[in-house]
């Protein structure tokens, strides 16, 4: 059994070196090996140079590198690696050090159970350590949940958290179309449509950075995020989901 975990990455090179070695060595359920696939979205620092280095110091890693030619936002890179991922259960990885990967396991634990089909990791309830840093961020980030709670009719807590645990088929059935940080509400909404999903939530620490340490997300994602609520929602389209199309013009696969 595989766990495919995908690391969508822009100019992260103060972290990415640092976030491979702590993904490498987080343990994991026995019997379960690691993909690893890391999208550079088009990175103009040296992001893809120290991915290229770790791999190479690591060649037992499993460690698939791709490069989009041009900048096109994360969810694309997320589009992009999901296509590409080959695990039974499907993982979404931050490069920025502000989630711990040795809580794979326990984000895993409800799927093995054969309890889940998708498993949020949220940084609001549970006993694991917090950073203090922004409160307007922490409001913001209740607000986007409660309001796409409306909407979905579930009861999450932490909509917007980068940890995603998914059955690979399943995501991979799910058109997705947001290109940048758009991501979370639309997998939400579209998650919540389908018949019978079983979704939980896995309480998970959060080693959140300033702007100063690389911060990326700012209030025009607060907008879009709203934007994407109400489009996936609203003004769904009831169609069949499809498989993510291959565009291999666009990336470079190492």
């Amino acid at each position: 059994m595989k766990l495919s975990i995908i690391i969508p990455a822009y100019n992260e090179e103060r972290t990415i070196y640092a976030l491979l070695d702590k993904v490498v060595a987080a343990p994991l359920p026995a019997h379960i090996q690691k993909e690893i696939i890391v999208i550079d979205d088009c990175s103009i620092d040296q992001t893809g140079l120290l991915v290229q280095t770790f791999k190479d110091e690591h060649p037992d890693s499993c460690l698939q590198y791709v490069r989009h030619a041009t900048n096109q936002g994360k969810g694309a890179a997320l589009q992009t690696g999901i296509r590409l991922a080959t695990g039974n259960w499907l993982i979404i990885q931050d490069a920025d050090l502000e989630y711990d990967p040795n809580e794979y396991g326990l984000l895993l634990q409800p799927l093995l159970d054969g309890k889940a089909d998708v498993v949020f990791g949220t940084r609001f309830i549970g006993n694991q350590p917090h950073r203090v840093l922004y409160f307007w961020h922490s409001v913001g980030n209740k607000i986007l949940t409660l309001l796409s709670n409306v909407f979905t009719d579930l009861n999450l807590t932490d909509m917007e958290s980068c940890y995603k645990v998914f059955k690979t088929s399943l995501i991979q059935g799910i058109n997705l179309q947001e290109k940048r940080f758009g991501f979370e509400p639309e997998v939400t909404a579209k998650l919540a449509r389908i018949p019978a999903i079983r979704i939980y939530e896995v309480g998970i620490s959060y080693y959140g950075r300033t702007y100063a340490e690389g911060k990326k997300i700012g209030w025009r994602d607060g907008f879009r995020a709203i934007y994407a609520i109400l489009k996936y929602n609203l003004f769904r389209s009831d169609r069949p989901a499809v498989n993510i199309q291959k565009h291999s013009n666009e990336l470079s696969v190492y």
